[in-house]
This record gives C-alpha cells, sequence and structure tokens, in this order.
C-alpha cells in the first residue's frame, strides 16, 4: 500500500491545546550551583597526593629517535636514513 507523505497528518485526536499539554509534562527540580555542575550524580574523587617513581633510561645503542614521529624505536625499523636524522619504516612509507 503506498503512503502519500505529503498529506496532511493531524487529526481530530492532534487538537488538545498546549496549556493541556504543559500540564501533563513534570516540572523539573531546580539544580542549586553544586547540583549543576554534577547533575549526572557523579562524585569526584578527592585528588591523592602521590608522587609517581617514573626511571628514564637513556636512549640504548639499539635504538633511535625519528626525526618525523619523534618516537624511540629499534634499529630493526629503520627506514632510512636522511641528512636530518633517522626516520622509520612508518614514517617512511
Amino acid at each position: 500500500m503506498a503512503t502519500d507523505y505529503d498529506a496532511q497528518r493531524k487529526t481530530d485526536d492532534d487538537t488538545e491545546s498546549i496549556e493541556a499539554i504543559k500540564e501533563r509534562i513534570p516540572s523539573k527540580p531546580s539544580l542549586s550551583d553544586d547540583d549543576a555542575d554534577n547533575s549526572d550524580s557523579f562524585t569526584i574523587p578527592d585528588v591523592v597526593n602521590e608522587e609517581l617513581e617514573v626511571v628514564v633510561l637513556p636512549q640504548q645503542e639499539n635504538e633511535f629517535t625519528c626525526i618525523n614521529c619523534f618516537l624511540v624505536k629499534p634499529r630493526a625499523q629503520l627506514g632510512k636514513k636522511s641528512r636530518l636524522g633517522p626516520v622509520c619504516f612508518e614514517c617512511n612509507s
């Protein structure tokens, strides 16, 4: 069966006034300033004052730093050496 989408869709049931529709909508509770930031009831955890201990190793003999992506990679991933410096396979392609 074909449907005429351009035909008017208003029926006798659609004669409800805007005031009647507004009465059916529940009123929203007002939010305070504190609740407005966290309206989804998400609580922000307290910040823990811990220092992270990270050991940074210098570049090893079998590693290079790509001049395009600036990642330290093993020599097996060396694509080419340009006059600016080494380039990895991923940046070379």
